[in-house]
C-alpha cells in the first residue's frame, strides 16, 4: 500500500466549508484522510509506489511481471490508462496492461479477471493495482460537502501468482445499472444528455463535436461528482450481506468461519450495519476508513496491506472481500491465505 504524507483532518475541512468534525465522524466514522501531493502525485505513481513494494514481498521484479491490471475511477489521463504509464514507469516488458473501470468494486473485478488468467495458465505474474486521487476533483465547498468530506487518496497492490495450495477460492460479480446516475460523475462525457433529458446541453452551433465538454456545464460548475447517499446507503446494507454470503455459500462456509472481512471502506456506518446483520464479531471485520476515507478502488486492498502488516491475516485464514458502489457494482472474493 502507499498513502500520500498529507494528512487532512475533519477540522482542516471546516476552513473551507460548512462542516464539522462531529457531524463527518456521526455520519461516516472518518476523522482525517490523506490527500496527494499536488504535482508529485498522481493516481499512476502512488500505485507504482505500492506495486514496488508488492514485487518485493512477492520475490519478483519487473521483468517478472507478465500482465498489469489497474483498477481506478481517477486515472492520469482521459485516455490512455494508467495500467501503460506503470509499465514505463516500472521498465517492464511490452506486456499487456488492462484497466478496470467497476469503481468501488473495482479491486475485486480485477481480482476476479486475473484469476481466471491464472487458473488457464496464461500468465504466471500478475500485477494488480488499485490507486485513486479524488482530491484533484472534487468540490470542496459547501455545496460539495456531502461528497467530498468522504474520499481520500491512496493506492494497493497485489501480485498474483499460481499455486498448488487454496488461494483465491472464488469471485462473485454484480450489477445493476439501473439507477446509474445515483452515483455517478457524468461530465465530462460522451452522452450528450442522453441519459437525463433535462441536462440536454444546446445544440452547438457547428456541424460536428461541441458536446463533450459544453459552455452550460463550465457556466453550472457541473463538472463534480454527483451522490444520492440515501439512496446508496439503503442498496449497499442489502447487497453487502448478499454477496459475501453467496461467496461463503460457493464454498460450503459460514460467517462463523471468516477468519476475517475486509469490506470496501465506503462508509463506517455501513460496514457496522453488515457486521451486526451477519452476527460478526469486532476482530472479525477490519475497517480503516477513519485514517484513510474512501479510497474507492484501492480502499480493499489498503485495508488488506495494513491488516497483514498488523498480523490479523495469517496463513490459513479464510479472508472475505466484498464492495458495494457506482453503477451500481457489487462483488465478492474469498481467499484461503
Amino acid at each position: 500500500m502507499y498513502v500520500p504524507s498529507e494528512v487532512v483532518t475533519n477540522d482542516d475541512l471546516t476552513k473551507v466549508m460548512d462542516t464539522s468534525d462531529e457531524w463527518i465522524q456521526e455520519r461516516t466514522g472518518i476523522r482525517e484522510r490523506r490527500f496527494a501531493k499536488r504535482y508529485e502525485d498522481t493516481t499512476t505513481t502512488m500505485g507504482v509506489e505500492a506495486a514496488k513494494i508488492a514485487m518485493q514481498r512477492a520475490g519478483v521484479t519487473a521483468t517478472d511481471i507478465d500482465f498489469i491490471i489497474f483498477a481506478t475511477l481517477s486515472p492520469d489521463y482521459y485516455f490512455p490508462g494508467c495500467g501503460v504509464l506503470v509499465q514505463r514507469m516500472l521498465h517492464m516488458n511490452e506486456i499487456g496492461a488492462l484497466d478496470i473501470r467497476n469503481q468501488c468494486s473495482g479491486f475485486i473485478y480485477a481480482l476476479s479477471v486475473a484469476d481466471q488468467f491464472i487458473k488457464t495458465g496464461m500468465y504466471k505474474n500478475i500485477l494488480l493495482v488499485a490507486a485513486e486521487t479524488h482530491s484533484y476533483g472534487l468540490d470542496f465547498s459547501t455545496r460539495g460537502r456531502n461528497v467530498s468530506v468522504i474520499f481520500g487518496d491512496g493506492a494497493g497492490a497485489v501480485v498474483l501468482q499460481p499455486t498448488k495450495e487454496e488461494g483465491i477460492l472464488s469471485t462473485h460479480l454484480h450489477s445493476d445499472g439501473s439507477s446509474a446516475e445515483m452515483l455517478s460523475m457524468m461530465n465530462p462525457g460522451f452522452h450528450a444528455g442522453h441519459f437525463v433529458p433535462e441536462k440536454r446541453p444546446a445544440l452547438p452551433n457547428q456541424p460536428y463535436g461541441g458536446l463533450f465538454i459544453t459552455k452550460e456545464v463550465i457556466q453550472q460548475d457541473d463538472l463534480y461528482p454527483n451522490m444520492d447517499g440515501q439512496a446508496v446507503f439503503k442498496k449497499a446494507v442489502v447487497k453487502f450481506p448478499e454477496v459475501i454470503m453467496e461467496s461463503l455459500e460457493a464454498n460450503g462456509k459460514t460467517p462463523a468461519d471468516i477468519s476475517l472481512l475486509i469490506p470496501h471502506q465506503a462508509n463506517l456506518r455501513i460496514s457496522q450495519f453488515v457486521q451486526h446483520k451477519m452476527k460478526l464479531r469486532e476482530d472479525q471485520v477490519y475497517n480503516n476508513i477513519q485514517k484513510y476515507g474512501n479510497t474507492t478502488a484501492a480502499s480493499i486492498p489498503i485495508a488488506l496491506c495494513e491488516a497483514f502488516e498488523e498480523g490479523k491475516v495469517k496463513k490459513g485464514d479464510l479472508i472475505c472481500l466484498a464492495a458495494f458502489g457506482s453503477g451500481f457494482t457489487w462483488a465478492s472474493a474469498l481467499l484461503k491465505w
